[in-house]
Formats: C-alpha cells, sequence, structure tokens
C-alpha cells in the first residue's frame, strides 16, 4: 500500500509546479489566464485562512494560559518571549544595514529614475498613540476588523481572569476547551487545502511578475534575501541549537511547511495554524506554543525590519541623500519599535517602510521605486517572521522546562 505523501512534501510539489506553470504562462504570454482562473482559487484558500485566524488565535491563547495555570508562568513567558522578538528584531536591523552599505559601496545598488514614482503613506500617529490603540473599546468591533493585538490583549484579559475566578469559571473553562477543539478540527481541513493555495499563488506571483520586471531591482532583491537567510542561520538556527540543543538540520526541516506556505501566502497571521503544527513537530509545549505563535505573528517582524533598512538604504541613494551613522541608529531604534504595529498580513511592511523614511526626512514618495516587486520582498521577510516565532516557542519551552 502506498504511502500517503506528507503535507511539507505535497507543498514542496505545489510550489515546484507553481513555479513551472507560472514560467509558462509568463513566457507564452498567458499572464491573464493565471490572474482570472488560478489566483481566485488562492484567494478562497486566504480567505479561509483569515476566516478562521481570530478564532484561533482567541481561543488557543485563552487555552493555553488556561493550561499555564498560573499567572506568574504567562508574564515570564510574555516577558522572555517579547524580550527574543526585540534582541533579533535589533540584530535583523543591523544586518540589513550592513549589508545594505556593502552594496551600495560596491556600487551594486542601481539609480533609478525616480520621476513618477508615487506612493501614498497610511499616517503614522505615533509610539504612545499606537500603545493606546492596543486596548480595543469595542471587542466585536476588535474580532470584525481582524485586529491582531487588540484580540490578543482581550485574550490575556479573559485568560487571567477566567484563572483568578478559579472554580465559579469552570464553565467557562469546558467551553473554551470545546470551542478550541472544534477549531482545531476546521483548522486542520483548511490546511489540509495548503498546497492548492501553494500552487495558484505561486503560478500566479510567477506568471505576472516575471523576469523582466526584476532585471532593473535584482540585485536589491538579493541584498534583503541574503540578509533573510543569513538572519535566518546565525540568528534562529543558532538559538535553537544553543538553547534547545536542536540542530540546524532539524530546526529547518520540522518548519519547512509554515516557511514554504509563509513565503507564498505573505501572511504570518494565516500561516498560524501550520506554524503550530511545525511548533509541536519541533517538541514546543502547546501552552507556549499557543502563547507564543500569536503574538508574534504580530510583533515579530525581523524579515519586515531587514526590509525597511535595505530599502531605506536603496532608497536614499536613489534620492543622493547618504546616511550618516546617527541616522542609521535611527533605523534600527524605529525599525525595532515598528515591528510591534507592523500587522501580520500581506503588504503590511511597507506602512512601516514610510514611517521609517518619515523619520529619516526621506521623501515617502520614492516608496513608489520598489512598490511594483514589494511582493517579491515581502514573500522572503514573511518567511523570516514565521520561522522566528518558531524558533521562539521552541527556546522559550526550553527556558520555562529549566524552571521545573
Amino acid at each position: 500500500m502506498s504511502k500517503k505523501l506528507s503535507l511539507p512534501a505535497q507543498i514542496l510539489i505545489a510550489l515546484v509546479l507553481g513555479i513551472a506553470v507560472g514560467l509558462a504562462c509568463y513566457f507564452g504570454g498567458f499572464a491573464d489566464l493565471t490572474t482570472n482562473y488560478l489566483k481566485p482559487f488562492g484567494d478562497i484558500f486566504v480567505n479561509l485562512l483569515k476566516f478562521i485566524v481570530v478564532p484561533v488565535v482567541l481561543l488557543s491563547m485563552i487555552d493555553g494560559i488556561l493550561s499555564m495555570n498560573d499567572m506568574r508562568k504567562v508574564g515570564t513567558v510574555g516577558v522572555k518571549t517579547v524580550a527574543y522578538f526585540l534582541v533579533t528584531t535589533a540584530i535583523a536591523c543591523v544586518i540589513g544595514l550592513v549589508f545594505a552599505n556593502i552594496f551600495k559601496s560596491a556600487g551594486l545598488f542601481p539609480i533609478l529614475d525616480p520621476e513618477g514614482a508615487e506612493y501614498e503613506a497610511k499616517e503614522f500617529s505615533g509610539f504612545m498613540s499606537t500603545l493606546v490603540s492596543i486596548f480595543p473599546t469595542n471587542m466585536w468591533k476588535s474580532f470584525t476588523d481582524a485586529n491582531m493585538l487588540q484580540v490578543i490583549v482581550i485574550s490575556l484579559f479573559f485568560g487571567g481572569s477566567i484563572l483568578a475566578a478559579g472554580e465559579k469559571a469552570k464553565l467557562c473553562r469546558d467551553f473554551v476547551s470545546s470551542a478550541y477543539a472544534v477549531i482545531e478540527k476546521l483548522m486542520g481541513f483548511i490546511i489540509s487545502l495548503a498546497p492548492i493555495g501553494v500552487f495558484t499563488y505561486m503560478a500566479w506571483v510567477v506568471a505576472t511578475q516575471g523576469s523582466e520586471i526584476l532585471v532593473s531591482l535584482l540585485l536589491v532583491i538579493a541584498c534583503a534575501y541574503l540578509g533573510y537567510i543569513v538572519h535566518a542561520v546565525v540568528v534562529y538556527s543558532a538559538s535553537a541549537q544553543v538553547f534547545a540543543g536542536m540542530s540546524p538540520v532539524r530546526f529547518f526541516k520540522g518548519a519547512f511547511a509554515a516557511m514554504v506556505f509563509a513565503f507564498t501566502s505573505t501572511s504570518s497571521a494565516a500561516t498560524l495554524p501550520v506554524s503550530k503544527e511545525c511548533a509541536a513537530e519541533l517538541g514546543a509545549e502547546d501552552d507556549i506554543a499557543a502563547f507564543v505563535l500569536p503574538l508574534g505573528s504580530t510583533i515579530n517582524m525581523d524579515g519586515t525590519a531587514i526590509y525597511q533598512c535595505v530599502a531605506t538604504v536603496f532608497i536614499a541613494s536613489c534620492a543622493g541623500i547618504h546616511l550618516t551613522i546617527g541616522q542609521m541608529v535611527i533605523v534600527v531604534v524605529t525599525a525595532t519599535l515598528a515591528s510591534i504595529g507592523t500587522a501580520g498580513v500581506s503588504g503590511a511592511g511597507m506602512i512601516m517602510l514610510a514611517m521609517v523614511l518619515e523619520a529619516l526626512g526621506i521623501p515617502v514618495a520614492y516608496i513608489g521605486l520598489i512598490v511594483a516587486v514589494d511582493r517579491i520582498f515581502d514573500m522572503g521577510r514573511t518567511c523570516l517572521n514565521v520561522t522566528g516565532d518558531i524558533a521562539c516557542s521552541i527556546c522559550v519551552t526550553k527556558w520555562e522546562g529549566k524552571k521545573k
């Protein structure tokens, strides 16, 4: 009897087939075919994922807090998680700036004509305003808007309150446990459709953004991806090796399915169900993973930080602006803080890039130079973000285990 292919194997095959079909349509002049008839199926799959993200985050985080059965543990896990994310994000910024400046010094960044480049950024109202906005005024609006920071805050409040209520909250405990069991089954079904989503989206991306559009920006993309790869290997796999005793090969093999799905969907929030399965396979405790992964999908944006740094240096070069050491420090600080407010959805990094450029006084309109290939950047940075979430869940599990 033939053995059924594993989900990672199915996703890999779908990825290769998607690239092949995309190239065939690109060179054959049938890009519209993928846009009109393939991409809609990918959209349906991503819509299903977005539909389930809010209940997964809400119930998994509350269930994770209840499983810990100790608010002190919630506090210690939270502190360690945020510390890990902030440190790795700062490192990501440095890596991005180093590679960007190496490429610039070597004359590898092309000088593009910014005329006609347009990009309208959403206004950033400041860090304190962002801090205030994560506390919801209407719980249902937080759900319908899929405001993940607010959903996480709601989960923390409800989880902590149920714990504090003790025996009187037994009915609530049972409801959360039962509802989460149902959501897990639904999540499993939607995840099984992942190969379809990967194939359709990859075929569409390759067919519509083939080699022609990458010519002038190939080196900028290469710089960003070099930063992504170095960060994944040097920071994530190394931290898993040092703190959890896990070899890089085992780490990347276990995280592969989530990495590929994040790469094609460009949404760390939508990848949450797959990330949870990968983290469990790598030994992360369920309650810790249920807390760390949703939080990471919102505040852990190392890939976005690298992208922001590379794009900032490139855009400054195009604008004829030379960044000083002081300005680069501002980039690191701003990008690190900006990562906290970056939504785990496709394209959100562009809004944060606008914030970094504004902090440096670089015309935001210059973002129009790279907006055409933003999805190419987005694929890599989302993949890196998700990899970091999984690495963090493994490390925090190990740190918490040492206390027992």
